[in-house]
Formats: structure tokens, C-alpha cells, sequence
């Protein structure tokens, strides 16, 4: 693989990760310099080693990975986003508590977003046991470029949920289903 298809690749697989940093921007009080960096590394951290772990079980078992690929991406993004949804149309009916109650991000959050976004990478990474890429670099490319794009997407989700406030966590929480759907439709037509 060259290095511009790499590129490319790293960007495309980097775009779910980068939309949830933005998500994760709008709709949570607690995104600061350190929540920040601590999404992009995990972020990174999962689209790097999701391929390198897709190219070790390469095509032995890609056809139950992506029989349940999609499933997996499209619970967890649902959850979380339908729990975003809940919770703010409650903080809409009721506006007291949402000026008392901060929502946070945690780290198992996190932990299940940077899974549900990086399962596409785990696919890919088969795919590259098949073409025989270099599976270092490819993940290397792969997790720099999603740390960075996570980096921006957060402090973009930042500035427009100071705007928007309980409308961002809909729209935050829309957008997740909406990302879960997208993998679940791309799997099942593929």
C-alpha cells in the first residue's frame, strides 16, 4: 500500500473518532486540556491496535467478525446516543437540575466509544493481513492521524456546545445513532 492510499485510509478510518470528539465537545462540561488529550490517546490508541489485532486473526475469522461487526457498533453508539437524548430532553422539561447537575464524561463512556468507532479498523486490519501491508506503520499512520482529528473535534464540539448548551447533547446523541446506523447499513450492504 502506498503511502497516499495509507493516508487516505488513516483519515477515512480516523472520521467516526473525530465525530464523537466533536459530540463528546458539545455535550459534556467537563471536556478540558486533559479530557481532551485523554480522549485523542484512547481514540488513537483503539484505531492503532484494532488493525494490528485485525491482522492477526486476518481471514480465519472474518466472516463472524463481520457477520457482528456492525451489530456491536450499532448497540454501543445507539446506547450511548439514546442515553444523551434521554437525559437531555429531561434537563429541557425540567431546566433547575440542569443548571445544578453537570454531565460528565468518563472513562468507560470513552472506553465504549473508542470500540464502537474502531471496529472498522479491525476490518481493515484483516484486509491489510490479505494485502500484506506493513502493519506497524499502517497503525502508526492509522493512530496519529486519529489522535489529531480527535484533538480538533474535540475543541470544535467545544465551542459549539457552549453555544447551543442541552440542544448540542440531542444533536450529540443524534449524531452517535446516526454513526451507528451509517456502520450498521455499510456492513450489511457490503
Amino acid at each position: 500500500m502506498g503511502s497516499i492510499a495509507l493516508l487516505f485510509t488513516s483519515i477515512g478510518l480516523s472520521m467516526d473518532a473525530c465525530a464523537v470528539s466533536i459530540t463528546n465537545g458539545m455535550c459534556f462540561s467537563n471536556i478540558q486540556k486533559k479530557q481532551i488529550l485523554s480522549t485523542a490517546l484512547v481514540f488513537g490508541f483503539f484505531q492503532a491496535f484494532m488493525p494490528i489485532l485485525g491482522y492477526i486473526v486476518g481471514c480465519t475469522f472474518s466472516q463472524t467478525i463481520s457477520f457482528l461487526d456492525h451489530w456491536i457498533a450499532l448497540i454501543l453508539l445507539g446506547f450511548i446516543g439514546g442515553k444523551m437524548i434521554v437525559g437531555a430532553i429531561k434537563e429541557l422539561k425540567n431546566p433547575e437540575p440542569c443548571l445544578k447537575i453537570a454531565r460528565f464524561l468518563t472513562y468507560k463512556m470513552l472506553f465504549l466509544q473508542a470500540i464502537a468507532t474502531s471496529i472498522d479498523a479491525l476490518a481493515v486490519g484483516m484486509g491489510f493481513a490479505v494485502m500484506k501491508v506493513d502493519i506497524v506503520n499502517a497503525s502508526l499512520s492509522i493512530g496519529i492521524i486519529t489522535f489529531i482529528n480527535s484533538v480538533i473535534g474535540s475543541n470544535l464540539g467545544k465551542k459549539f456546545g457552549e453555544l447551543f448548551k442541552q440542544k448540542a447533547e440531542i444533536l450529540g446523541g443524534a449524531i452517535l445513532i446516526i454513526i451507528g446506523l451509517k456502520i450498521f447499513i455499510e456492513h450489511t450492504i457490503m
